[in-house]
């Protein structure tokens, strides 16, 4: 079965692309040996991704791009990642509604993925829906976060270039991109931009810039700031341009290979302490795990005692 989809997918059959993405998404054990099976025919795909607050326009905004880059002759993947429905754990929000003028493009692909919990802004199955699309043919994927704002740093871990969306007037979206987000983003987008405010929000974003003058200076890539109007198509070509630079910076510097292995590096990480997690559940049990855990609250074992307890029980050796 997972054979006829893996050669349907890569002939570019979009049904056993959705099946493929679902079987991902919903089954582990499916989804390495699917990654397993597809993982030579990736890594040409390049991806980038759209973070900010709620309300930002970001959807919006991924419409209007996608239809740049088909304009370019691009076959065009999107991963829109939504908060989980409480009644049937799927997409909430389904941003596919938005794009609807795409569905029937042969050279797009879009999908609602739900973040089931996952923090970070992203669902956990997204790396491998990521994978499936790359090896599906096509040239750009783009992944747009749930939208929770100081938690979506994850988008580093999956992307080439991180667009940061933002708007005039939200003194707490500033607050949220120094706090951290200032750092992962490659390229700032004022949108809604014909709103009073934009000025005063290109000057903070300006002065923040100017502020980490070293580390532009050292890494040799300054964030570009880009004003649009998504609702128009104002500044939207000025934004695929902004991405299209940065990754012709990339590649003439050497840092999208850098990139890329960091991003190797997290995804190996992840998959080692997620079956390190199963391992414990499977040989411990949780009976035996809330009795550990008891112990650190009444102080009768520090919390790492505990861990290496557990980390020994388990998987014997001694850590």
């Amino acid at each position: 079965m997972l054979d006829g989809l893996i050669e349907r997918m890569l002939t570019g059959d979009k049904r056993a692309t959705a099946r493929l993405i679902t079987l991902v998404e919903n089954d582990d054990e499916k989804a390495r040996e699917i990654i397993s099976k597809i993982y030579p025919h990736t890594g040409s795909a390049y991806i980038v991704g759209i973070t900010g607050p709620p309300g930002a326009g970001k959807s919006t905004l991924l419409d209007k791009l996608i239809r740049v880059a088909r304009e370019e002759g691009k076959v065009v993947g999107v991963i829109a990642i939504d908060p989980t429905s409480p009644f049937t754990g799927g997409a909430l929000l389904g941003d596919r509604i938005r794009m609807q003028r795409h569905s029937t493009d042969p050279g797009v692909f879009i999908r609602s993925m739900a973040t089931r919990g996952s923090l970070g802004g992203l669902a956990k199955a997204t790396a491998d829906a990521i994978k499936v699309l790359d090896a599906y043919g096509c040239d750009v994927i783009f992944v747009e976060t749930v939208g929770v704002g100081q938690i979506e740093i994850d988008i580093v871990k999956t992307a080439d270039t991180v667009v940061l969306v933002t708007v005039p007037g939200l003194g707490d979206d500033i607050q949220a991109i120094k706090a951290g987000l200032m750092e992962i983003a490659d390229v700032f987008v004022i949108n809604k931009a014909d709103k009073e405010g934009a000025d005063a929000t290109y000057f903070e974003l300006s002065m923040m810039l100017d502020l980490e003058k070293e580390r532009w200076e050292r890494t040799g890539w300054r964030p570009r700031i880009v004003e649009t109007v998504a609702t128009t198509m104002r500044g939207i070509r000025d934004l695929w341009s902004a991405i299209s630079e940065h990754r012709e910076f990339l590649e003439r510097s050497g840092e999208i290979g850098r990139r890329r292995q960091f991003r190797a590096e997290e995804e190996v990480k992840t998959i080692v302490s997620g079956r390190i997690s199963r391992i414990v559940g499977e040989k411990l049990g949780e009976e035996e795990i809330s009795s550990l855990i008891e112990m650190v609250v009444r102080r009768e074992i520090d919390p790492y005692s505990a861990a290496d307890r557990i980390l020994e029980e388990a998987l014997g050796v001694k850590v």
